[in-house]
């Protein structure tokens, strides 16, 4: 549970951040239907709606149920309905049919969030126990990974649209011309792995422990999709050699032939964001790949994808920034994009790190239920919210997600 600690957060500001998280949730949403909340494009993603209400199912569950007096459910049948956990909580709706949802309407769900986010605010207005407090900042940043959910997924339902309507009437520019990409050389050595800092971490990111890292390189940028679409014409879909086992069996399958979201129209690649749909921008980063497609370039360009370790070993050198809504170009000299941009695929297996032990009860399942069948991915992306990235972080997807903004970072 020391994982679970304020952050280095005065109390009294917790009720702020507390404010300020749950209506970013609901900025997002504003500019969006009923319809464009409750549909749900594949069993991997979740409507906006159900993020709306999962995300105050936790406060309700994990803050209000344990802390609040005279505690009693905003509606008892949204145990169950918004529940993604397993460890005694209870039953769960089906994920695959979270889209069938149409009752509570839209309304009802910001009802809901309404009622709990006031009774989470009285509980904060006194002099709340550390207990609670952890449980509270664990909440916050909870959300702050479904707002980054909530972006990602209704990109892939807007884009089964055959009108793809963007999400934002804001300009995409384009970017300049990307520096020569660099290979930057890092002596090794025996590195401090995992979270060292006072403040808050997820448990996957503890315990700090040792690692000898050999020497390595890395490139100075992420891979654009100027650089990539040499590979789609060279034929790289179409080069046994290059692919991992599984990875060429999807595309012989036809999952994969290019990028999600490119599209080829009268002869030109264009490529659909959450501004609709753009040029294909050659200086931006390419994202929406699979790990087997990062890895089949990487075999490509005679390189190879970093290992977490390698990951974090070179970007506590690096600077946080944050994104907009869709990854920007490289500006300047040294490691750059390490955060902001994508989230860089590693060759690394998501696991425990040497004595990890999870949290007792529903709240220990919270990252070690995913330890299996998973590849660890390092950074940020443009969707991630400010000041929730930092060089411990690890993201985890299975090798042929791609509705996540995950991009490619080559080593040596």
């Amino acid at each position: 549970m020391d994982a679970l600690r304020t952050g280095g957060m005065p109390m009294g500001e917790l009720a702020q951040a507390f404010a300020a998280v749950r209506q970013r949730s609901l900025g997002i949403a504003a500019p969006l239907s009923a319809e464009d909340c409750c549909a749900q494009s594949m069993p991997d993603a979740s409507p906006v709606k159900w993020h709306l209400a999962h995300t105050t199912w936790f406060f309700e569950t994990f803050v209000l149920e344990p802390h609040e007096e005279g505690f009693a459910p905003h509606h008892p049948a949204f145990r169950m309905l918004f529940n993604s956990y397993y460890n005694g909580i209870g039953d769960k709706h089906p994920r695959p049919r979270r889209g069938l949802l149409t009752r509570p309407s839209l309304d009802e769900v910001r009802a809901y969030r309404e009622d709990v986010d006031r009774r989470v605010q009285r509980l904060l207005e006194g002099q709340p126990r550390e207990a609670l407090a952890r449980l509270v900042v664990l909440g916050l940043q909870h959300e702050q990974q479904h707002q980054e959910l909530m972006l990602t997924d209704l990109k892939h339902l807007l884009a089964q649209n055959p009108m793809y309507p963007a999400f934002t009437p804001d300009t995409l520019d384009s970017a300049a011309a990307p520096p020569p990409l660099e290979f930057i050389e890092f002596d090794g050595g025996l590195a401090e792995i995992g979270y060292g800092g006072r403040g808050f971490c997820f448990d996957n990111e503890l315990p700090r422990h040792r690692a000898y890292v050999a020497p390595f390189s890395l490139a100075s940028r992420l891979v654009t999709n100027g650089e990539y679409l040499e590979f789609v014409e060279a034929g790289g879909y179409r080069d046994p050699a290059l692919w991992l086992a599984e990875g060429w069996d999807r595309v012989c399958a036809g999952e994969f032939s290019q990028p999600l979201y490119w599209l080829r129209q009268d002869g030109a690649w264009q490529e659909f964001t959450l501004h609709g749909v753009q040029a294909l921008d050659l200086a931006r980063p390419v994202t929406h790949v699979s790990l087997y497609e990062a890895d089949a370039y990487a075999r490509w360009r005679k390189a190879r994808l970093p290992t977490e370790c390698e990951w974090e070993f070179a970007a506590r050198q690096a600077s946080l920034s944050g994104g907009s809504l869709h990854p920007d170009g490289a500006d300047g000299e040294g490691l750059q994009q390490i955060f902001g941009a994508c989230w860089q695929w590693t060759s690394s297996s998501y696991g425990p790190y040497p004595g990890y032990a999870p949290a007792p009860g529903a709240i220990g399942e919270y990252n070690g239920k995913f330890m299996v069948n998973q590849y660890v991915l390092r950074g940020s992306s443009c969707a991630t919210p400010d000041g929730h990235a930092r060089p411990s972080y690890r993201n985890f997807f299975p090798a042929g997600a791609r509705w996540q903004f995950t991009g490619i970072r080559l080593a040596r």
